[in-house]
């Protein structure tokens, strides 16, 4: 599979809200056995199966065997370098690294000054989509 179709599949599998929710547990709980997973959410077993199928198929989670159990983990490094290739591709250079330099901890930078990403922050406001503007009628 080429790369393009490859990065195709990451965000077909991200497409999903379940999808997204489950990678986000995995993140947060490091790995999780695929039926407490299941119990997270108010759709079936099979179901959960089927989107855990569609996250491994894509690179963005991988199991292991313990016993009776199935366990799952977040491939990290797939996910940001997939999504991180996209934004390079789409977005200016300079907007991709503002947002996504790392911050060793609060305070200062090296020598004391501030960093970049340093001061206030807007609160996060949700996705609005593009409204065209109301064209005035001249009088």
């Amino acid at each position: 599979m080429s790369e393009p179709d490859d990065d195709a599949g990451v965000f077909r599998a991200l497409a999903d809200p379940t999808r997204r929710q489950i990678l986000e547990d995995l993140r947060a709980a490091g790995e999780l056995p695929a039926g407490e997973i299941a119990g997270r959410f108010a759709i079936s077993a099979p179901s959960v199966s089927r989107h855990l199928g569609v996250l491994k198929g894509a690179g963005l989670v991988t199991e292991r065997r313990d016993g009776n159990r199935i366990l799952y983990s977040l491939v990290e490094d797939r996910l940001a370098t997939t999504v991180g290739r996209f934004l390079s591709a789409v977005c200016p250079e300079q907007i991709v690294l503002r947002h996504t330099k790392w911050r060793p901890g609060p305070g200062p930078g090296p020598g004391g000054e501030a960093r970049e990403s340093d001061g206030p922050r807007e609160p996060h406001q949700p996705y609005e989509p593009h409204k065209p503007h109301a064209q005035e009628n001249p009088a």
